[in-house]
C-alpha cells in the first residue's frame, strides 16, 4: 500500500481539512506513515495568517526537499492557505513540489494524485463537492469538527483569509445535519461547528432553505446522542440576540464564546476595519453576561499593529481587565502580502516594542484568566473525558463545558461525561478528582 505523511499548520479549519485529507487518502488505499522518510506522499496543509507559520512550514519543506533529492519518486504536495497565496510562484520557487492546491480544492486531492500516477483511482473523484461531505478520519473518536461554511466576506485590513479562502459560502442545512447524525451514530458526543465567520451562516442560502446560525445551533443540539455543541470562530458584529438566547436556553450549547477583539483601541479597530468600536464590543459582552452570567469568554488580541501607540496598547490592556477573559490567544502583528495593512501601511512599531507589549499583555491575560478559573475550585464540573493526561499518564484529562482542560484522578471511559470535584486551578487548567460514576446522557 502507498503511504503518506501529513503535517498540519494553523487553525481549527485547517485541522478539519486535514481530517478530510486523512479520510480521503484512506479511501484511496493509502496508509499513514509515522514519518516523512517512510512516506510515498509527503503532504503539508499550510497556514499563512502569520509570519511565524510561514517560517515553521519552510523548515519542514526543507526536509521534504532533502527526501525528494534522495528519492525522486516521492510526491511532495502542499495544500492550504500558503499554497493558495503562492499559487503564481510555488512551482517556480520550489520546483521539487509536485502538487499545490488551495483550501477550496481539498475535494480535488484524489484527482491531483491520480495525475501524478501514484494511485490508479479510476473514476473515483470528489471534484465539485463541499469538503464537509468528504470522508474524514477524526483525531478524537468522540469529538468532531463539522464545517458549516467556507470563506469570509469581511475586509479586515490585516487578514489574508478572504484572499485564500474566497467569498463566504454556507453549506446547506440538510448536509450539516446529515453529517451530525452520522457522527452521532459513530459515537461522537461533541461537535464543533466551523466557519471563518461562523455566525454569519446561512445568509447566502436560498430563501426557501435559509436558516440562521441560531436556528442551526438549536437543530444540531437536538440531534440524538449529541451532548455538547461548540463553534468557532464568530465575529462580534454578527453575535445577535438570538444566538445569545440559544446559549441561555439550550443546555447542549456550551457556555463558552470565543469573541475575537483584536484590539482594545477604537482607533486601531477602525484601522483594522473590524466594523465595531470598543464601546460596542463591551456592550455586547454585557448583553452576553446578562443572559448567561457564568459564560466563559476567550479572545484573540494583536499587538504592534501599524500606528499602535502606547495609549492604544494601554486600551488593549484595560479591555482585558474590564472584560475578564477566561483565556486569550495573543499575537505579534506581522505584515502579510496581499492584505491592505501589508501593502499600504508602514510596519512602524519597532520589534523591541512589540516584544515588550506582547510580554506585558500575556502577563495581564494570565492574571485575569487565573482569577476567572479560580471560581471553579470547590465545584463539581461535568467533564467530557478525552483520554490520559498528556502531562501525567497516571491521570485522566477532559474538558468542561467552559472549554477548560481538567486533569483528574480516577478511571473514566473516553467519551463519557463524568463529574469531577475541582480542587485546584492555574491560568489555563483545572485539577481534581473523579466524584462519582459517569453521568447519564443529557447531563452535559
Amino acid at each position: 500500500m502507498p503511504r503518506y505523511h501529513l503535517t498540519t499548520f494553523g487553525c481549527q479549519m485547517n485541522a478539519h481539512d486535514s481530517e478530510r485529507m486523512h479520510g480521503l487518502l484512506g479511501s484511496l488505499g493509502y496508509e499513514e506513515a509515522p514519518d516523512r522518510d517512510g512516506a510515498d506522499l509527503i503532504l503539508f496543509n499550510t497556514c499563512t495568517i502569520r509570519g511565524s507559520a510561514d517560517e515553521r512550514f519552510m523548515g519542514n519543506l526543507g526536509e521534504a526537499k532533502r527526501i525528494k533529492r534522495e528519492r525522486p519518486d516521492v510526491v511532495v504536495a502542499v495544500g492550504g492557505c500558503w499554497a493558495q497565496s503562492q499559487k503564481e510562484s510555488v512551482f517556480r520557487d520550489f520546483p521539487f513540489v509536485d502538487i499545490a492546491f488551495g483550501p477550496g480544492e481539498v475535494n480535488r486531492l484524489g484527482e491531483l494524485l491520480a495525475r501524478e500516477r501514484i494511485q490508479a483511482v479510476g473514476a473515483f473523484t470528489f471534484d465539485g463537492r463541499f469538503s464537509g461531505d468528504l470522508p474524514s478520519l477524526r483525531e478524537r473518536p468522540h469529538q468532531a469538527w463539522v464545517q458549516i461554511s467556507v470563506g469570509c466576506n469581511c475586509v479586515c485590513s490585516y487578514c489574508i483569509v478572504p484572499s485564500v479562502r474566497g467569498r463566504e459560502s454556507s453549506r446547506p442545512v440538510e448536509g450539516v445535519l446529515d453529517e451530525v447524525h452520522r457522527q452521532a451514530a459513530d459515537g461522537v458526543v461533541e461537535v464543533t461547528l466551523l466557519g471563518q465567520n461562523v455566525n454569519s451562516y446561512g445568509r447566502d442560502l436560498p430563501a426557501s432553505s435559509r436558516a440562521s446560525f441560531a436556528d442551526l445551533l438549536a437543530q444540531v443540539a437536538a440531534v440524538p446522542g449529541i451532548e455538547r455543541v461548540r463553534y468557532t470562530s464568530p465575529h462580534p458584529k454578527d453575535i445577535r440576540d438570538d444566538v445569545i438566547a440559544v446559549h441561555r436556553d439550550v443546555a447542549e450549547v456550551c457556555p463558552h464564546i470565543h469573541l475575537p477583539a483584536q484590539s482594545g483601541s477604537t482607533r486601531v479597530l477602525k484601522a483594522m476595519r473590524r466594523t465595531y468600536d470598543r464601546d460596542r464590543y463591551l456592550a455586547l459582552v454585557d448583553r452576553i453576561r446578562d443572559a448567561v452570567p457564568d459564560i466563559a469568554l476567550t479572545t484573540d488580541l494583536i499587538v504592534g499593529f501599524p500606528g499602535e501607540t502606547d495609549e492604544d496598547f494601554a486600551d488593549t490592556l484595560s479591555l482585558v481587565q474590564t472584560v475578564g477573559y477566561d483565556g486569550a490567544y495573543t499575537f505579534v502583528y506581522s505584515p502579510r502580502p496581499g492584505t491592505e495593512a501589508g501593502e499600504s501601511m508602514d510596519d512602524d512599531v519597532a520589534p523591541e516594542v512589540k516584544s515588550e507589549r506582547i510580554a506585558a499583555l500575556i502577563e495581564v491575560v494570565q492574571q485575569t484568566a487565573r482569577g476567572r478559573l479560580a471560581r471553579h475550585v470547590g465545584s463539581v464540573a461535568p467533564v467530557l473525558v478525552e483520554g490520559v493526561s498528556r502531562t501525567d499518564d497516571s491521570r485522566m484529562s477532559g474538558r468542561t463545558g467552559h472549554n477548560v482542560t481538567v486533569n483528574f484522578s480516577g478511571d473514566a471511559t473516553p467519551g463519557s461525561i463524568v463529574p469531577v470535584a475541582i480542587e485546584a486551578s492555574t491560568s489555563t487548567t483545572l485539577a481534581g478528582t473523579l466524584a462519582a460514576v459517569a453521568q447519564p446522557a443529557g447531563a452535559a
